[in-house]
């Protein structure tokens, strides 16, 4: 007995190098033993620039929601990926965000910009339109808000004209806005013009100056050429106000809330009395957007707002201060870890991840939400903004959706866009 022991002793010291054949048993073999020659490795680097790649190939071919054996992804191409909208929808821009849209009732017109033709008016306008002189042209430009612009050369063919009607008594509340890029100007250039021999009803010119009969008047803006503008003159109450860009930049007094009605015709491009041109003030410069609504303001006053970034329709922008929507369920085998990939977009203010966008992840079809802490990443585009979150622990399923929840929005102040998402399972 002894002499076994011994032999044990022996054993338990026996040098490494004289161990050549044969193996151990796991038993013999401590954890510690393997884990300390065992170097840690997170995966979850890996994992997000799958999950970024994915977004960036879905969004640069168009693709539809998908999904792999790991991971699923969705751009907003469509709406198939998506669901349980509530004070939220999907916009043809493809993001998904709480801001909705309605019809104007007070929109008068606007020129389509989507056609090549300069004297198209969008469907549902209440007037016609007629390019008598047939000098303009159109053509396309960078940063334009819709697909063509409208040159007005500061030539005495390039008008369109618009039958007289009430619709063209510039009383009570109402508010013209366009996009411009200016060629050249004099200052004196006409946009709109409305003048019978005697009395203008209306005259505006590109830089901003409006001149209302019996009402009031602003003044121009200094601006540069070759490059966009914004302008939205509107009548407010007793107010008339001039915005350029994301400002309101003039605010005059009106005495009176309403003005000569002329009876002549109006005119876009240069000046004229009754039909007939007076052969000078033509613009020279591009429309890229222009509309007329009456009976209510566009700004109502505001000191600042957030000039369009999409082309000027009769269609007008309501945010919901909250709101929120899903994913559509993935199957996959039993988890009960998840991660996350989202780019979003601050279209007006700046959204905090995790106050203003919430992001829920669920493994049991959105019957347990566990609420994620997002944190950034660098920027998937420019203005475009990333966040992650990786092996959230939730309720083990086979069904994994999640919840994106918006809070504190508000227009022209907090405007969240969601514009992909890309689960990690």
């Amino acid at each position: 007995m002894s002499r076994n022991r011994n032999l044990a002793d022996l054993i338990n010291g026996i040098d490494a190098s004289k161990i050549t054949t044969g193996t151990f048993a796991d038993a013999r073999i401590s954890s510690s033993s393997v884990s300390q020659h065992a170097q840690s490795f997170d995966d979850n680097k890996i994992v997000n620039d799958i999950s970024t790649l994915g977004l960036r190939v879905h969004t640069q071919e168009n693709l539809n929601a998908s999904n792999t054996n790991s991971a699923s992804f969705d751009v907003f191409q469509d709406s198939s990926g998506i669901t349980n909208l509530t004070n939220a929808s999907r916009d043809s821009g493809e993001f998904v965000s709480s801001i909705g849209t309605t019809t104007d009732s007070d929109f008068v017109f606007a020129l389509d910009f989507s056609t090549s033709s300069v004297s198209d008016v969008i469907s549902g306008s209440t007037v016609s339109v007629n390019q008598d002189g047939g000098g303009l042209v159109s053509g396309t430009r960078s940063g334009s808000l819709d697909t063509y612009t409208t040159r007005w050369a500061g030539a005495s063919n390039d008008f369109l004209r618009f039958t007289d009607s009430d619709t063209f008594n510039f009383s009570g509340d109402f508010a013209i806005d366009w996009q411009v890029w200016f060629h050249g100007s004099t200052g004196s250039d006409r946009l709109w013009s409305k003048f019978n021999g005697s009395n203008y009803e209306i005259y505006l010119r590109p830089q901003g100056e409006t001149y209302l009969a019996g009402r009031g008047s602003v003044t121009n803006e200094t601006v540069s050429l070759d490059q966009w503008y914004y302008f939205c003159v509107e009548a407010h109450g007793s107010n008339l106000n001039l915005y350029m860009n994301n400002n309101r930049v003039q605010q005059a007094t009106l005495s009176s809330s309403t003005n000569t009605n002329t009876g002549a015709n109006l005119y876009l491009g240069g000046a004229w009395t009754n039909d007939s041109t007076t052969g000078i003030q033509f613009p020279n410069c591009e429309i890229g957007g222009l509309r007329y609504k009456k009976g209510s303001a566009r700004y109502n006053g505001a000191s600042t707002i957030v000039a369009p970034t999409t082309p000027l329709t009769n269609q007008i922008s309501s945010v919901s201060a909250t709101g929120s929507f899903e994913g559509v369920a993935i199957t996959v085998p039993s988890t009960n870890k998840m991660g996350a990939v989202i780019t979003y977009q601050d279209n007006a203010g700046t959204n905090a991840l995790n106050t203003d966008i919430i992001l829920k992840l669920s493994a049991d079809n959105g019957s347990n939400y566990t609420t994620a802490t997002l944190t950034t990443l660098p920027d998937f585009a420019t203005g475009i903004k990333m966040a992650k979150v990786n092996d959230l622990s939730v309720t083990a399923g086979t069904q994994l959706k999640y919840k994106i929840e918006f809070a504190n929005q508000a227009s022209g102040s907090k405007e969240a866009r969601i514009r992909g998402v890309s689960l990690q399972y």
